[in-house]
């Protein structure tokens, strides 16, 4: 649809499991997230993760998915990251939506306070797929690069597989 004809925006039936927070919302009109907020303290140090409810349960309709990604600002400010970003809350399921928090910064504790804005919400339509399982399949320009083959980074070398990513200097590199 057209800038001038906007598609209508989609029903999402809410259970508010803590009346004393509001609902999803959009920031500011455009928004892509709706903001999602904890419903209880909890104080992280460098490193420690803690998984932070939201108060909300949702009903999504059939073809729909929601996302939660990270806030951009608690990443910036904070080093706060989702640990599994994005999480997907699909449309079967009607448990409380949850966030699983770390805080990356090496130095400082990071704080949530009840009705903190932890996450957002992105509502996307999604395709089912079919999976045909065949002896090749068709080329293509990339075959099978992955993991930085097409450069544009300082990299030297990626891990083999099952191999451990480290930024840690070795023994005797130290």
């Amino acid at each position: 649809m057209s800038a001038s004809h906007p598609r209508p925006p989609v029903d999402i039936l809410v259970r508010r499991l803590d009346p004393g927070l509001p609902l999803p919302a959009y920031a500011h009109p455009g928004d892509a997230g709706a903001d999602l907020r904890t419903t209880v303290d909890a104080d992280l140090a460098p490193g420690e993760r803690a998984v932070l409810p939201t108060g909300v349960a949702i009903a999504l309709p059939d073809g729909y998915a929601a996302f939660v990604h990270p806030r951009s600002g608690l990443a910036a400010r904070c080093g706060v990251a989702l640990v599994n970003a994005p999480g997907t809350v699909d449309a079967g399921y009607r448990g409380e939506i949850k966030v699983i928090v770390v805080n990356l910064d090496p130095r400082e504790r990071v704080g949530f306070r009840r009705g903190d804005r932890i996450a957002q919400l992105v509502v996307q339509q999604v395709e089912k797929a079919r999976f045909h399982e065949v002896a090749e399949l068709p080329g293509s320009a990339r075959a099978d690069g992955g993991f930085g083959s097409t450069g544009g980074h300082a990299a030297v070398s990626m891990p083999a597989a099952g191999q451990v990513f480290t930024s840690a200097p070795d023994r005797e590199g130290q």
